[in-house]
């Protein structure tokens, strides 16, 4: 493919970033705009990440609308050569199964069984990271007899992919604010260039009305960190002809609790857009679920999370500022708590109580039109 045509399809994923899409919607976008710059075998398979974990939350594929039980026992029981947690943490973010594999695919049970049947060869793994976050992945796959996967199509896919990794996380955000369920759902702001408001959703009132500075008579006079925050991403874009920064702002709400607020430049029409998405502050979703659950304290949570995104027990020592010795006694009572044996059990028990039914709940969102919801899912609450 040409320089230029490689360029263009750059433009058209940076620009669908930018435009406030519904994950879906956002993603058909892209594959459209990489099928010819990376040719490839059927359709390309897209992973949500949550980024506190690593775990999946959802699978978008047009030939394939469910994932088969069975690879989900494969990604989270068993060893593999080639697997969506390991990609998405590795410095370098990109993996071929045949790199992974030293050229012997058939060292790999999951391309055994999931890309050899299918007429399959090769697989694919890009890590879809932006501003140190994993938010998604993406899998392209090519037909035995087909050339591999060459040096300009993997600088191209890593290229793009923080785009894509930006725009499959403004999807999740706004997915969320425009079809909120329950009180914390987040609330959406949408501003025109003059800074007047162009749209409110349902939820957002309750949250305005938290923020310092508001005038609930009149939702025309929003709170100053609101403006704040969307001026700021206003700014990045404008400086960058990208789709910009997200930025975040956390206040403290006259309700004595902090909140969040997601900035997002919104391009692609006449007028330039910010939307300003506002939720409660939590440092990831999991932890709630993991307390309620196992009664985990702080740091249990902390080191649960670093094991499900595979850290070593050196690596978790070095991040919490802790004694090897100390995780060692730590991974022993969430073990207890859990009542599982190993960290691979650990894994396996979290996905399956907690983000296995996220991954349903969002296939069946697919087929309804509805949007796709990031984080693992409290199976004890309504999705």
């Amino acid at each position: 493919m040409s320089g230029y045509a490689k360029q263009r399809a750059r433009e058209r994923i940076a620009q669908s970033a930018g435009q406030g899409l519904d994950l879906v919607t956002f993603l058909q976008a892209v594959s459209e705009a990489i099928e010819n710059a990376v040719p490839h075998y059927m359709t390309p398979c897209w992973f949500t990440l949550d980024p506190a974990s690593l775990l999946v939350t959802s699978h978008y594929q047009t030939t394939f609308f469910e994932l088969p039980p069975d690879w989900l026992a494969h990604e989270y029981f068993e060893d593999d050569a080639h697997k969506v947690a390991d990609v998405a943490r590795s410095e370098r973010g990109i993996s071929t199964i045949h790199e992974a594999t030293g050229g012997d695919p058939s060292r790999s049970r999951g391309w055994t069984q999931y890309v050899q049947p299918y007429g399959g060869d090769q697989e694919l793994y890009v890590a879809l990271r932006t501003r140190g976050e994993a938010w998604g992945l993406l899998s392209l796959y090519r037909e035995t007899g087909q050339p591999e996967f060459d040096a300009d199509e993997i600088d191209f896919l890593r290229e793009v992919s923080p785009f894509i990794a930006e725009g499959t996380k403004r999807g999740l955000l706004f997915g969320e604010a425009s079809d909120p369920e329950g009180p914390e759902a987040p609330g959406l702001v949408v501003l025109r260039d003059d800074w007047s408001v162009e749209s409110l959703t349902a939820g957002v009132a309750h949250w305005l009305d938290e923020l310092p500075g508001g005038d609930r008579s009149s939702r025309e006079i929003l709170p100053p960190a609101v403006l704040a925050v969307a001026g700021r991403a206003m700014r990045t874009a404008e400086a960058t002809q990208t789709p910009g920064e997200v930025a975040v702002a956390r206040v403290l709400s006259s309700g004595g609790r902090w909140v969040v607020l997601h900035g997002a430049a919104l391009t692609g029409g006449r007028q330039q857009r910010v939307a300003v998405i506002i939720e409660p502050a939590h440092p990831d979703r999991i932890s709630p679920l993991l307390m309620a659950a196992y009664g985990l304290t702080e740091r249990e949570q902390a080191v649960t999370r670093l094991v499900l995104q595979g850290h070593s027990t050196v690596e978790i020592a070095e991040r919490l500022f802790v004694a090897p010795q100390t995780v060692q006694q730590h991974l022993k009572s969430v073990f207890d708590k859990t009542g599982v044996r190993s960290r691979r059990e650990l894994v396996g028990k979290i996905f399956f109580a907690f983000y296995e039914p996220r991954v349903h709940d969002n296939e069946e969102r697919v087929t309804v039109g509805r949007p796709l919801r990031g984080g693992p899912m409290d199976p004890n609450a309504a999705a």
